[in-house]
């Protein structure tokens, strides 16, 4: 039999940029879009052309791309958003029109029939030039259900060959989203949408009970990005998908953690580490009975393998690991530990863990070293170090590092001297060994004169990620420590020969 197939629309590009804090450069948008068009994505809704000129140069780019996705425009139902986006050469219009007593009262300040009027012009005018049509229904769920049904019908018969309903506040659960859908495809002929935001955190439960009631396509974002809550994720409500209704979707799952860190380095928003499917934690394990459980056998504590998603396995150590977990950790690096060097190495961890730290993955290297009588080379040292900063002087770092017998100089801006130094520093990583900093938190503070800051920092070269800590008494010095400790961890398993 068949599976049900399902449309995904991804909005990152314009539901998702929308999202306080974000802003993409047109080449940025490009390659999220590329990127979106290879995991399988139907339709990109690239932005709303109406925005700006760059949004405008940003959208055609991406119209021009030769991608296999329908490339879309958000518009409103005004004839001058239409033509904004004919102008960008997309293949469809997200034709978006308010139906709710609220927005059409406080907002629009129009009747229902005004309203009607004005989405059924906007309609033919972009069907009249060769645009497809989705027609949405915006805040569709406050509206009165009447004259919701009515809109949409009187939309599917001037031609839309899609219709929209959006939960813009977020305020269904799954048993009214089942009862809606069920009314709506059952009267509508024409594929229904789901546009779920996350305001009470049940985006993606009503998106896959939409689909449930007979949906043909879910709106989504990457990371869940979005307005205030944001939207439903895609990763989330894709996986949903395929494990537990059988539907059918384009996504190539195996390429979701992928493209939610592309995501995340462009719009600098981190992915919290609990994030559902793409989250540093979702596949990690600390506790020994957790480690010890999916060493045996995965499944234990894991729905699903990693590999699934893209995503990898991670093995933390800490206060709550078990020495099952070191003692296969290590021999999975190719180490044959003696039962004596586990325990002393789990007895380490426990102690640094019983502090109340974070046992990063260069402090557990580190004291893996020592007990198994390894020494890491410093492979990249810091020669000097100089930073200016004061009032009305932008932050400014100099910086010199030594790297295989050869020195590099770089400097680097900042919106504080930290900032500023980790930036110089940066510009000579990234050029020299491919290692990028993906995320920077202050750890912990001591009080008193003698107070010393920890820094953590999350480095990757591509293939794995990792954790590394630096203290000082000055927070600058600590963040070049925590840095330079990382990439020499990075750098040092690399070699031939090492671990």
């Amino acid at each position: 039999m068949r599976k049900r197939a399902v449309k995904v629309l991804d909005t990152t590009l314009r539901d998702g940029e929308q999202m306080p804090g974000v802003a993409l450069a047109p080449s940025q948008k490009l390659e999220i879009a590329k990127a979106l068009d290879g995991l399988g994505v139907d339709i990109i809704e690239a932005g709303a052309a109406i925005t700006s000129e760059g949004e405008r140069q940003a959208i055609k780019t991406i119209a021009d791309a030769g991608l296999k996705a329908e490339i879309c425009s958000f518009a409103r139902p005004l004839r001058a958003d239409i033509d904004a986006a004919l102008a960008c050469g997309v293949h469809s219009v997200h034709l978006v029109v308010p139906v709710s007593n609220i927005h059409l009262q406080h907002k629009l300040k129009k009747s229902k029939s005004d309203v009607k009027k004005m989405a059924l012009d906007a309609t033919r005018y972009a069907l009249d030039h060769d645009l497809v049509v989705e027609l949405s229904a915006e805040d569709a769920t406050r509206a009165d259900p009447a004259f919701l049904k009515e809109i949409l019908s009187a939309g599917v018969e001037e031609g839309a060959q899609r219709v929209c309903v959006c939960d813009t506040v977020g305020v269904l659960t799954p048993e009214k989203t089942r009862k809606l859908f069920s009314e709506l495809t059952a009267l509508i002929k024409v594929p229904v949408a789901a546009h779920c935001h996350d305001d009470f955190g049940m985006a993606t439960a009503n998106t896959l009970a939409a689909v449930q009631a007979g949906a043909q396509e879910v709106h989504v974002t990457v990371n869940g990005l979005g307005e205030r809550a944001g939207n439903a994720a895609l990763e989330e409500v894709a996986l949903g998908l395929a494990q537990f209704y059988d539907i059918q979707t384009n996504i190539q799952l195996k390429k979701l953690y992928e493209i939610s860190h592309l995501v995340e380095r462009y719009t600098g928003l981190p992915v919290p580490p609990t994030k559902a499917v793409v989250g540093e934690n979702v596949f990690s394990h600390e506790a020994g009975i957790h480690t010890h459980g999916v060493l045996v056998y995965p499944p234990t504590y894991e729905p699903i393998s990693p590999e699934v998603v893209g995503h990898h396995r991670r093995l933390v150590f800490g206060k709550h690991v078990g020495s099952h977990a070191i003692e296969s950790e290590l021999k999975r690096i190719g180490l044959e530990p003696t039962k004596e060097q586990v325990q002393e190495i789990f007895e380490k961890v426990k102690k640094l863990g019983d502090r109340g730290k974070l046992v990063t993955d260069a402090e557990w290297r580190t004291i893996v070293d020592a007990v198994m009588g390894q020494t890491l080379e410093e492979m990249v040292k810091l020669e000097e170090l100089t930073v200016v900063s004061g009032n009305k002087v932008t932050p400014t770092a100099s910086v010199r590092l030594k790297f295989e017998d050869k020195e590099f100089t770089e400097s680097g801006l900042g919106v504080g001297p930290v900032d500023a130094a980790i930036n110089a520093i940066r510009k000579i990583v990234e050029g020299m060994s491919n290692v990028r900093l993906q995320e920077y938190h202050v750890d912990a503070v001591s009080g008193g004169a003698d107070a010393v800051v920890d820094v953590v920092v999350k480095l990757t070269d591509g293939k794995r990620i990792i954790t590394s800590r630096g203290s000082s008494g000055d927070i600058i010095m600590a963040s070049v420590q925590a840095m330079l400790k990382g990439v020499n961890r990075l750098l040092w398993d690399r070699k031939p020969g090492g671990t």
